[in-house]
């Protein structure tokens, strides 16, 4: 239960403070303990009543972040939204096609298709480029997966893609993997 009240904040802010000045000496003894070759503990930092207060005020300080709203539209019709995202286990290849790493994007997400089997929804979303674009590049491919669009990139940087493709696990609504997709992880 997160600590809200202000009495909570106060305690745990004086429990902090009350320690800061044993942090300082603490800090000595480390120092000297680890010129002298020896592993330095501090048994008081380890009482439970102390990480309380200092979860009391991280959660007072950082509220839970929520998982932002998603709603693609679909390459060929449909879109991809929440509500999709929350049933089942879905698996988002994040590509573009001015992307050197993405020109064989096909058949990589084609092999995926085929070893994730039905285990799980495989979508492409293409990284802010127009439909026209991404008809033209994906023409004669054969590209088996449902291919949604990013245009403004909220949903890439939301998900902190930075190198493309990119790869994204969702099961149940929750984030399981955020990264880049590998050539060799297939």
């Amino acid at each position: 239960m997160p600590c809200t009240s202000g009495s909570a904040r106060s305690w745990a802010s004086s429990e902090v403070a009350r320690e800061g000045e044993h942090l300082s000496h603490y800090r000595e003894d480390v120092k000297l303990l680890n010129a002298a070759g020896e592993r330095a503990t501090r048994r008081s930092w380890r009482s439970p009543r102390r990480w309380l207060a200092a979860a009391c005020l991280l959660t007072a300080a950082f509220p839970a972040f929520a998982q932002p709203a998603v709603s693609l539209p679909g390459l060929r019709g449909g879109s991809l939204t929440s509500a999709d995202l929350a049933s089942g286990t879905h698996v988002l290849v994040v590509w573009a096609s001015w992307s050197p790493r993405c020109r064989d994007i096909a058949p990589r997400v084609n092999e995926l298709v085929s070893k994730i089997g039905g285990r799980a929804r495989l979508a492409a979303v293409n990284f802010q480029e127009k439909p026209d674009a991404v008809e033209a590049f994906l023409a004669g491919k054969g590209l088996e997966a449902p291919v949604y669009l990013d245009r403004s990139g909220d949903f890439s940087k939301a998900h902190a893609v930075t190198t493309l493709p990119g790869l994204i696990v969702y099961r149940g609504g929750e984030v399981l993997y955020q990264g880049r997709l590998d050539a060799d992880a297939l």
